[in-house]
């Protein structure tokens, strides 16, 4: 029943992921949301961040930022990193996702999604046929709509939970 907003993974932390070993099985561009997946909301980048796009870079990775906030926000925080970068995406539409896609020149099965939320993030994603990993966000303190989206989100993340323990 929730199968169509499961993650392919779930980690603490972006910055735990193993883009080496993705990079080895056929991964080229990774398409990232920012706030409290990067770093919390509203934040520029950090040191983690700005260390991981670097290691992206050398590893040969192409990013895009996939965000539904506004321009002044998601810019800022491409030109920091050095990537490129999608504003107002509508996530979860397939639209934004499709575009990250065209600019990196990848296919689907070449790309990795990473965010926070389930709702927008992950579905929209996988909609796509786009390989997701949902993270912990970083920083508990959230907006309101955000708030309500994660009260919906535990049922999904129990089942999810309940299912991988069965596969393991």
């Amino acid at each position: 029943m929730f199968e169509q907003f499961f993650p392919k993974e779930y980690l603490n932390s972006t910055y735990e992921i193993d883009f080496e070993k993705r990079y080895m099985d056929g991964k080229r561009g990774v398409i990232f949301d920012i706030d409290n997946t990067l770093v919390p909301h509203g934040l520029p980048a950090d040191e983690r961040a700005l260390a991981l796009f670097e290691k992206l870079k050398a590893i040969g990775y192409q990013a895009v930022l996939l965000s539904n906030n506004k321009e002044p926000r998601v810019k800022s925080f491409a030109e920091q990193v050095g990537a490129l970068y999608i504003y107002k995406a509508g996530k979860p539409l397939p639209a934004g996702y499709e575009k990250a896609l065209e600019l990196m020149k990848i296919e689907k099965s070449q790309a990795l999604f990473i965010g926070d939320q389930i709702f927008t993030d992950v579905w929209g994603a996988k909609r796509c046929g786009i390989d997701t990993i949902l993270v912990k966000p970083i920083y508990p303190k959230e907006e309101i709509q955000i708030v309500i989206k994660r009260y919906f989100e535990k049922p999904i993340l129990y089942f999810y939970k309940k299912n991988n323990q069965k596969s393991v």
